[in-house]
């Protein structure tokens, strides 16, 4: 494929922490945002969009901390074409060395009929004014037409042909509702790029949702028409089914290097680690069959693949498992390992982590190594994602007993240790194991919940793999998620339940309210 664009290099820009978050079930706490958020400057992105500041108290609070943090990568924020909206994003990312406001408003007839309510030239009009005043403030400025794909296309070359006029140093066309198909998106690039004067002036980019399971091919067709930013978030998490895959699209590009004739700066063999973070921290986790970073992406049963395998890899892998941070040889440790060896195996894995907190997981893997003959990679990563967590008291776990008969109720006994050294043992009875644990630690901390939902993924293989528990509880009207990790599947939801538990402690000790997890606003670019 030609290159018939100005450069070969495409930039990379993540909204995790934007439209990612916005999926049901992902909002993230202030810490799990700025752990993703060094990830992804680890990952080499050039973009981080940390959030809409407008939406909440706390979403500006987090791309503020994100963006005082000075990372590396550029970070930005989302603003409507309104002047609040575009000072509450300047007051959040100005923090930041690199720093961009992103602003966007709707082009489509529907959007323009049934939500905004105003004629062409007022939409014009307001976008102008909006790029006008983020650029005195800022100097990268990036607009976005939303609904671009289904928005007419002598309309959409108006708009954009206004917007770079008006100052905007990046236009972004997004796929909103993920309609386009790839042939008719390259028509739709092509056709801008004829008819939009300046444009090769600006940075084209794209940004697709994956409603009809076409978000990555329908990027790759926009950079093959010209795009040079692609908007992405890892594992494809955001609104409905999703948007663009980071992992995939980045290795697409990457693999097929010869027929693209293109390149990111993204270190793919952090996608896995930063993969497993996020899946980790949302509860989310990637299918088994999906693409780059699915269990199933590097393994081969059938006989004649495995044969094919062994004669030389390429015969069915068209990438190394090393390319996007999978180890060679899963089978890593036992409980004679010592803490060299483990400190070896966390950096291979892609972890950088200092003393205390290496010394800190490695009595973790020590406990682990106890209860299980071999610890494999994923049992190592799920130790070093939820210590941190799980360490926070007021409370620990220090032990839990479970008893259960054939119809009758289960009981359960937790043993806490808080942080003052004050021991405090509760026994409580439910209809399961699960549900005697939960009341019991709710008697215990004198924090009352409502279990919403309990999900349990496999941390590695074998009959004692590790569990790992994603809780999501309601506390005081609002929603919360936990994770804990345990060869036993009951300690493992109450390590989970535990660590919300905590968090709402000590929030009420602050005198805060329980708000971390709420967004007041959403915005669908």
């Amino acid at each position: 494929m030609s290159d018939d664009s100005s450069s070969n290099r495409i930039r990379i820009f993540d909204t995790t922490l934007r439209d990612g978050e916005q999926a049901p079930g992902c909002s993230m706490t202030l810490g799990e945002k700025l752990r993703v958020a060094k990830a992804l400057s680890e990952l080499n992105v050039d973009i981080i969009e940390a959030g809409f500041p407008a939406a909440s108290p706390g979403d500006f609070e987090s791309v503020k901390a994100i963006a005082d943090r000075n990372f590396g990568p550029i970070i930005c924020g989302l603003a409507r074409c309104n002047a609040a909206d575009i000072e509450k994003v300047h007051a959040a990312v100005k923090g930041a060395e690199k720093h961009r406001i992103h602003v966007f408003v709707a082009t489509s007839a529907i959007h323009r009929e049934h939500k905004l309510k105003m004629a062409k030239e007022e939409i014009i009009k307001s976008a102008v004014g909006a790029i006008k005043m983020a650029r005195e403030l800022c100097d990268d400025v990036e607009f976005s037409p939303e609904d671009a794909s289904r928005t007419e296309l002598s309309y959409l070359a108006e708009v954009v042909s206004a917007a770079i006029e008006a100052g905007a140093t990046t236009v972004n066309v997004p796929d909103t509702v993920g309609y386009t198909v790839p042939a008719e998106f390259d028509r739709l690039f092509r056709y801008l790029r004829e008819h939009v004067q300046r444009i090769d002036e600006i940075t084209l980019s794209v940004h697709c949702h994956n409603d009809l399971g076409m978000a990555v091919a329908n990027s790759l067709a926009a950079v093959g028409a010209g795009a040079r930013q692609i908007e992405c978030t890892i594992n494809g998490i955001g609104e409905r089914a999703g948007n663009c895959s980071l992992e995939e699209v980045v290795m697409a590009v990457k693999t097929r290097a010869e027929f693209f004739g293109l390149a990111t700066d993204i270190d793919t063999t952090r996608l896995y680690p930063t993969s497993r973070l996020v899946s980790s921290i949302t509860g989310m986790h990637p299918p088994r069959n999906k693409a780059i970073v699915g269990e199933n992406a590097f393994a081969h049963e059938a006989g004649i693949h495995q044969h094919g395998m062994l004669q030389h890899a390429s015969t069915y892998e068209i990438m190394k498992p090393e390319d996007v941070g999978l180890s060679n040889s899963n089978l890593v440790l036992g409980k004679h390992s010592g803490r060299h060896a483990f400190r070896e195996r966390v950096n291979e894995l892609g972890f950088d982590l200092d003393d205390f907190e290496t010394n800190r997981a490695f009595q973790e893997f020590k406990k682990l190594a106890d209860k299980k003959k071999d610890v494999y990679d994923g049992d190592i990563e799920s130790i070093i994602m939820n210590t941190e967590s799980a360490s926070a008291g007021p409370w620990t776990l220090k032990s839990l007993e479970v008893q259960t008969l054939t119809d009758e109720p289960a009981t359960a006994t937790v043993n806490l240790l808080g942080d003052d050294g004050v021991e405090l043992s509760q026994s409580a009875r439910g209809d399961g194991p699960i549900a005697a644990a939960f009341q019991a630690l709710e008697q215990a901390t004198g924090v009352a919940m409502v279990l919403k939902n309990f999900e349990l993924h496999s941390a590695s293989i074998g009959e004692d793999a590790q569990g790992e528990v994603t809780v999501t509880v309601e506390i005081d009207g609002q929603s919360f998620r936990g994770q804990g990790v345990s060869v036993d599947i009951v300690e493992a939801g109450s390590r989970a339940c535990l660590e919300v538990m905590n968090r709402t402690l000590r929030r009420r000790a602050r005198g805060e309210g329980s708000t971390d997890n709420s967004q007041s606003a959403h915005a669908s670019v």
